[in-house]
């Protein structure tokens, strides 16, 4: 199945394009020429808003070069209908639709990237976007609290009746960590949106490792169980044999999610890939479509990226990949767990990538405006963790390091990969488990949950963990206590839990009990206040996100009556946690930095890593982010063996 789909239409346009190409040569050179010179006219404003930044500068290039034989894969937004203008360059010669996102009202176009600048002029253009590289980013049971919810006397979740659809580079179907216990495989449909059409199963081997880790069964050990082991999965191949893919493949993907997320009863998405984030999140394609999918339900979750530290060894910012930076997903920076089941000597990976989100928009005057949104989300284990290991794939065929437990049948083989793509899988589990024990949670109340029930750790700010550890025992149990009959006319402030009195905001695991985050994480700034589990909030409703409900004035965070209830406190700088709740702490960085008009001390440098000067200014002893940093190589989706792990 692929939904891309070619009309009729556009095949008789194609062919009468090749028939000109073949009658009428000298007509066309006349009119590239005219079009050439059209294309090296100065840039319209309108044009200029309409284009990602690396597709002009390439334009640019096109004309200081004057090559204009370069061609280049675009991602075509619309308003709506293409007007006659439109439709007739989408069919001249030269300009190749390759096809349709139905669901976005988007094409994949390549053409000569001269024609970009006359394609941007026209009004019913949204947008106009690069087909970008994508990759790969790179005791779980016992640490998470997995396994205190998997107990008969709290129910017995295992993640039964939802379908969890990892977008990878494929699933080794015949891995017996994919069977039922009837020994049925539990994957139950299988796309290929590569264009290698070679299999749907993973010779690169990092979608195998990451699905075993969401949804892997204790068939082969119960030490290499994954979070919900009796969930269905999608199998939406994306990255190739190589572990790379491109955001037109994505995007098909999620339309296909779109399209058949109620035949298959998709209620989770996993992305354990990337690609550095250049569009503001209200441009990009691949944010929109997956803000699409949790407007209607479907829980997205994002790996964070692994760029957390330079090349010398030196904490950076800013780094956030895309689909990350999409504020209405759940994104996940990875943990180093030193292989204990104890929590306390948990701590962020160093090269879980950090925020502030760094996408941004143009305005006609040149000037930048970055989204600066705090991310990751919360944090999961993400540091040398075994799991399903694919027959004969790259990784581990080019790093026999990373064999877990070799076998003598393929089917039963593990292997260890790091990264934040490993912590995102286990995210993704615990959002069906919730599912299962309150199928009327909505994305906004999953995202909430994880992160008022995270374990802040100590020393981290929330730059880099977010609310905090993913505790899944605290999650499964608040969850459990929301009420079922909650819809969109329900007022604010009404009760939010079939209890008269909150659940006691502590869990214990691995013998050790630590408090709740007991808050949230709004765009700029974070909430905190027992209200926001006792009371209803608009904010958690489909169709709008968690920091909808926070209004931003001279850099005062300010409560939104319409979309918050009394009771909630917000917060006025990002905090280094003391490990304790969320807010507690020292300052890092004052939330009026982040507001404003999107730019870090003036330049978008921010400098230092916990010193608080005055009004919100940081100093410290070294460069942790720099708008170089954030725009670096345009961007790739990264799936490697992932980074080289911490030590353990």
């Amino acid at each position: 199945m692929n939904t891309i789909k070619r009309s009729p239409a556009l095949s008789w346009l194609a062919s009468l394009s090749l028939l000109i190409a073949v009658c009428g040569s000298s007509f066309l050179a006349g009119n590239a020429s005219a079009q050439i010179r059209q294309a090296t006219a100065p840039f319209g404003k309108a044009q200029s808003e309409r284009v990602s930044v690396d597709l002009r500068d390439r334009m640019l290039n096109v004309r200081a070069t004057r090559n204009y034989k370069d061609r280049v894969s675009v991602i075509l937004q619309l308003k709506g209908r293409p007007t006659a203008p439109l439709s007739g360059l989408l069919s001249r010669y030269g300009v190749n639709v390759k096809g349709v996102i139905q669901s976005l009202n988007a094409r994949i176009v390549e053409l000569p990237t001269y024609v970009v600048e006359e394609m941007a002029s026209y009004n019913e253009v949204s947008y106009i976007s690069m087909d970008r590289d994508v990759q790969t980013l790179g005791h779980v049971e016992m640490t998470t609290g997995a396994s205190i919810v998997r107990d008969a006397i709290t129910g017995g979740l295992d993640g039964s009746g939802v379908t969890i659809a990892v977008l990878d580079s494929g699933l080794y179907n015949d891995h017996e960590s994919y069977e039922a216990r009837n020994g049925d495989s539990r994957i139950i449909a299988n796309v290929d949106f590569t264009g290698e059409r070679i299999t749907t199963n993973d010779p690169y081997g990092h979608g195998s490792h990451v699905a075993g880790l969401a949804a892997g069964s204790n068939r082969i050990s119960t030490a290499y169980t994954g979070i919900a082991p009796n969930a269905k999965l999608v199998n939406l191949r994306v990255l190739n044999s190589q572990g790379r893919g491109t955001v037109s493949a994505l995007l098909a993907a999620l339309d296909w999610v779109w399209a058949n997320r109620t035949v298959y009863n998709i209620r989770v998405v996993n992305m354990s890939l990337g690609m550095l984030a250049i569009d503001s999140y209200k441009n990009d394609p691949v944010c929109i479509a997956v803000r699409r999918l949790v407007d209607a339900g479907v829980v997205c979750v994002a790996a964070a990226g692994n760029n957390g530290k330079s090349a010398d060894g030196q904490k950076q910012y800013g780094m956030i990949h895309a689909p990350g930076n999409e504020p209405s997903a759940i994104t996940v920076g990875a943990t180093n767990t030193f292989a204990t089941d104890a929590r306390s000597d948990d701590g962020v990976a160093t090269y879980s990538s950090r925020g502030p989100t760094r996408s941004f928009w143009t305005d006609t005057t040149g000037v930048k405006h970055y989204d600066n949104l705090i991310k990751p989300d919360l944090c999961a284990p993400g540091n040398k963790l075994a799991s399903t290991q694919a027959r004969d794939n790259l990784l581990v065929t080019s790093h026999p390091e990373l064999d877990a437990a070799r076998t003598r049948e393929d089917e039963r083989d593990m292997m260890r990969l790091s990264g934040t793509s490993m912590a995102t899988p286990i995210v993704a589990g615990t959002a069906a488990l919730m599912l299962q024990a309150n199928p009327r949670l909505t994305p906004n109340m999953i995202k909430a949950i994880l992160m008022y029930t995270a374990q802040p750790l100590s020393g981290f700010n929330m730059l880099e963990q977010g609310a905090g550890e993913v505790n899944i025992e605290g999650a499964i149990r608040l969850a459990r206590l929301v009420r079922t009959d909650l819809t969109a006319a329900t007022a604010l402030g009404a009760n939010l839990l079939v209890t008269g009195a909150p659940p006691t905001p502590q869990s214990t695991i691995a013998r050790e009990t630590f408090s709740w985050s007991q808050g949230i994480l709004v765009n700029y700034s974070y909430a905190t206040g027992t209200s926001l589990i006792t009371k209803y909030q608009k904010i958690y409703g489909t169709g709008v996100l968690l920091g909808d409900g926070v209004l931003l004035g001279d850099g005062v965070v300010l409560g939104d009556g319409s979309m918050m209830s009394s009771g909630v406190l917000l917060g006025d700088y990002v905090i280094t946690s003391n490990g304790t709740l969320l807010g507690n702490g020292l300052p890092f960085l004052s939330c009026g930095r982040l507001i404003g008009d999107g730019v870090l001390l003036g330049d978008g440098v921010l400098l230092g890593d916990g010193v608080l000067l005055g009004d919100g200014v940081l100093l410290g002893d070294f460069l942790l982010m720099s708008d170089t940093i954030a725009q670096s190589s345009a961007s790739q989706l990264h799936g490697d063996p992932g980074p080289a792990p911490d030590p353990e």
